[in-house]
């Protein structure tokens, strides 16, 4: 197991861990990490391990292991290892990480936004999207930017919380992904809640307050089968795509 400490604060960029195993790919488990591993349409985190000895590994990537409580740190090609026990210093692409989150964090004020079943989503570096169970749907690009900036701008707190399987099945409303289910086999659920526009399960990472997204535009809307419209975003501030 991976005591995994971006659960509780997504803005821990660096920390000591101890090697708890090499897998036969050669990728790194800790007994804690920062980094988070893919999941969820989120990608995992990239960054950085240094040995006692100061010589540094590139983490190129993080994935999940054999079970889900345990995080594998893919290091790059070629790189020396360190020993079954020995101590490192782990740090995280930060830049990369939370752009990420402000991402993340704008899909779900999406899903508030336009308030349809979930069939896929997608976290990109600058770039981001949902797919939306609508048959028959007019959505103009220009009206769904300016909701999402004014809920942006309205600085809403993000804050987590957890409740039981039980709870959640008894709530079934609470999960808008059709085709992710939260991860279970804890007993528990972590709940995303966005001050009183939304709430969800989310196992991914998040800014405290809307107002650090930044400015969104909505860059295509498209047809993805019978049932589906995809809705892309990108940050306003960027020339990507």
């Amino acid at each position: 197991m991976t005591l995994p400490l971006f659960r509780d604060d997504a803005y821990l960029t660096t920390t000591e861990a101890v090697v708890t195993a090499i897998n036969e790919a050669g990728g790194i488990v800790l007994d804690q990490s920062i980094f988070y591993p893919t999941g969820g349409g989120q990608p995992g985190d990239n960054g950085w391990m240094t040995m006692a000895d100061g010589t540094e590994i590139a983490i190129v990537t993080a994935v999940k292991g054999d079970t889900p409580d345990e995080i594998v740190h893919v290091p790059a090609e070629g790189s020396i290892l360190p020993d079954i026990g020995s101590p490192v210093d782990i740090e995280i692409d930060w830049k990369t990480r939370h752009r990420y989150m402000r991402m993340h964090s704008c899909l779900h004020l999406l899903s508030a936004v336009l308030p349809y079943p979930v069939t896929g989503g997608q976290v990109s570096d600058g770039k981001g999207r949902l797919d939306f169970d609508l048959p028959e749907a007019t959505l103009d690009k220009e009206e769904i930017t300016a909701q999402l900036n004014r809920v942006i701008a309205g600085g809403h707190s993000l804050t987590s919380d957890w409740i039981s399987e039980e709870e959640l099945d008894a709530q079934p409303e609470l999960v808008k992904t059709m085709s992710v289910q939260p991860p279970r086999g804890n007993g528990r659920i972590r709940l995303i809640k966005v001050g009183d526009i939304d709430l969800q399960p989310c196992g991914g990472t998040h800014v405290r307050n809307t107002s650090e997204i930044g400015p969104v535009r909505v860059r295509k809307i498209e047809k993805k089968g019978r049932q589906n419209r995809r809705v892309s975003l990108i940050f306003d501030d960027e020339n990507t795509g």
